[in-house]
């Protein structure tokens, strides 16, 4: 899995790309927590993941539990795969979703 970083302030936007399961998802629970204590707001761009598991949503779960007591966990750029997949659990209640 490709994950860029972008960081603007106390702002850190991560780029993961492909598809984020169990075979891959303790690569994106490391880089969250490389910034989580670096960064006030945490921004997910998650217009290059075609797909993610339950391993994934676990990993975006914790994270936002992280950011709670600061500026937050965003998800931003979900495309339609991604949202079903938030919407069916319920989570797109609890997560801070971006809206275009």
């Amino acid at each position: 899995m490709k994950i860029e970083v972008s960081k603007t302030g106390d702002t850190c936007i991560l780029f993961p790309e492909g598809w984020v399961d169990s075979s891959n998802a303790s690569e994106l629970e490391q880089s969250i927590n490389a910034y989580v204590d670096e960064c006030e707001k945490l921004v997910l761009d998650l217009a290059g993941v075609d797909y993610i598991s339950s391993a994934g949503l676990r990993v975006i779960v914790g994270a936002h539990r992280e950011m709670e007591g600061k500026g937050g966990l965003y998800l931003r750029n979900l495309n339609r795969n991604v949202t079903d997949i938030i919407s069916l659990t319920g989570f797109d209640k609890k997560l801070n979703i971006e809206k275009e």
